[in-house]
């Protein structure tokens, strides 16, 4: 993840750069093209960047959650079989 420094002077770059992407990133040596170009959408909505990365909405439903445990405690405690079940993604995700 970059830091807000780095993200803020990557979008002051690219602008005062003519909004060139590929000399901005071939400047900085980083972000990806898709990267800059959301963090400079941003910043022309808003005025502004984000000072830290936030979730916006949840993936998975506070019923979804409930649905998890409850299979879990069903058959055995076995997450290998609640993973597989309900498509979660990794046993790390369920633990949360």
């Amino acid at each position: 993840m970059y830091s807000y420094k780095e993200r803020i002077s990557a979008v002051n770059l690219y602008n005062k750069l003519g909004k060139r992407l590929r000399v901005t990133i071939y400047q900085l040596g980083y972000p990806t093209k898709n990267t800059l170009l959301g963090w400079v959408r941003e910043y022309d909505q808003s005025r502004e960047l984000r000072a830290g990365y936030v979730r916006l909405n949840q993936k998975y439903s506070d019923q979804d959650k409930k649905a998890a445990v409850q299979h879990y405690f069903d058959h055995d405690r076995c997450i290998t079989s609640t993973l597989r079940a309900l498509g979660y993604p990794s046993r790390e995700l369920l633990r949360r």
